[in-house]
């Protein structure tokens, strides 16, 4: 047992002072130092500096960790240019020091407080980073193809890939399934791969309505795709409309990424059904898409949390600048209210999507926490403060092991 002393923990948005945590694996108990001490004599008791906050470790639900590489390589400002830039540079992103750059992203997350991450694996090249990360991962092994005649060989390959995933056995390690997109998925291979979830028990995943040409090949077979996929794929029509889509997923709710071109009938049925958007503002604007409208999901009672998406699309894997330009995209929304929106979206929200047994300072949860070094007391903008001003994290507790 160990018990932690901070002068402030923050439990979902109410502030504790002089209480301390005791906890060994999992957060075992709340309470002032010298209760805790009681009743625990023998614990090792860390006593942190002044103005030290303890909260929840951040939970980063949605990185691609295979296209670390990218700095430079890859076209921002329209969806279409950066898919082109994807395609003819992701050979040479993926080689050469293509581990060196995923070891230094999840490294990069951990230095920005992100506990737990969710990684969308195309090709299985990053389970060997994952499985060594500190932080606990969710790792979804993703399901791509269009062409029926491929349908059973690109299904071959996703088992694979899902079955290597399940060999590895570490604590906080998590296998799961990734859908690409309506549009790059036939529903032979969808329908096959959400029967894998359901039987057993895996978490989901799926791009859905990032882009103006998704919206369009979707609706009518036309727009930007008709090109792309007549010349690459030889393929006229979309494989399902985005209605169809969504019916795949009636049964299992769903962490649907990005969402920013859905209709009011499709986020009537997200809402419906449970699923959760989940909201990657840097990469939407780096690409030319819209900003979320949350609120509207909002009230429609829609879960929302925050993400960063990969660097392919993104200059940081830091939750905290993700936060602060949502913080600003967003100029309608009630500033205090909206950034405790976004604290909870990247700690409990995130867990509650993802399954997890943690996400908040609770008993029984686990002892997932990190140490900001505030300046001074806090008041009650503090969640705005948070993220605004990026205070450094002194340290990083997973599964009650301390990492940095």
């Amino acid at each position: 047992m160990k018990i932690i002393a901070p002068n402030y923990i923050l439990v979902g948005d109410t502030l504790l002072k002089n209480q301390a945590v005791a906890y060994d694996k999992t957060i075992q108990k709340i309470d002032s130092l010298d209760a805790l001490t009681t009743l625990y004599p023998d614990a090792r008791v860390e006593h942190l500096r002044e103005h030290s906050l303890l909260m929840s470790g951040l939970i980063n639900a949605h990185v691609h960790i295979e296209f670390s590489a990218n700095k430079t390589a890859l076209s921002y400002g329209d969806f279409m240019p950066w898919l082109y830039s994807v395609i003819k540079n992701r050979e040479e992103l993926m080689e050469g020091e293509a581990t060196q750059s995923m070891e230094k992203a999840v490294d990069a997350m951990l230095q920005n407080g992100i506990t737990t991450f969710g990684a969308i694996s195309s090709h299985g090249m990053d389970l060997d980073v994952c499985q060594k990360a500190k932080q606990n991962v969710v790792y979804f092994n993703e399901v791509i193809g269009s062409q029926a005649t491929m349908a059973d060989a690109l299904f071959a390959d996703f088992l694979s890939r899902l079955d290597a995933s399940k060999e590895i056995s570490r604590e906080g390690f998590f296998p799961a399934v990734a859908v690409h997109s309506p549009y790059s998925v036939h529903p032979v291979l969808i329908k096959k791969a959400i029967n894998i979830v359901k039987n057993e028990g895996l978490k989901l995943t799926a791009h859905f309505m990032e882009s103006k040409a998704e919206r369009e090949w979707l609706d009518s077979s036309q727009g930007d795709f008709k090109t792309f996929f007549k010349e690459l794929l030889k393929q006229e029509h979309c494989v399902c409309d985005a209605q169809e889509f969504l019916s795949f997923f009636d049964d299992v709710p769903t962490l649907l990424t990005h969402a920013v071109q859905t209709n009011e009938e499709e986020r009537e049925t997200i809402a419906r059904h449970k699923h959760t958007i989940i909201h990657c503002p840097i990469s939407n604007r780096l690409l030319g898409n819209p900003t979320l409208n949350i609120k509207d999901l909002n009230d429609k009672n829609i879960p929302w949390i925050l993400a960063t998406d990969g660097l392919s699309s993104n200059y940081a894997l830091d939750l905290f600048e993700e936060m602060k330009l949502s913080l600003f995209m967003h100029p309608s929304a009630p500033l205090l209210l909206f950034a405790k929106s976004l604290i909870h979206s990247v700690t409990k929200g995130a867990a509650d999507a993802l399954g997890l047994n943690t996400g908040e300072i609770k008993e029984g949860k686990n002892a997932d926490f990190i140490i900001l070094d505030l300046e001074k007391e806090p008041n009650d903008e503090l969640a705005i403060h948070l993220i605004l001003h990026r205070y450094n994290i002194s340290n990083v507790y997973i599964n009650g092991s301390k990492e940095i």
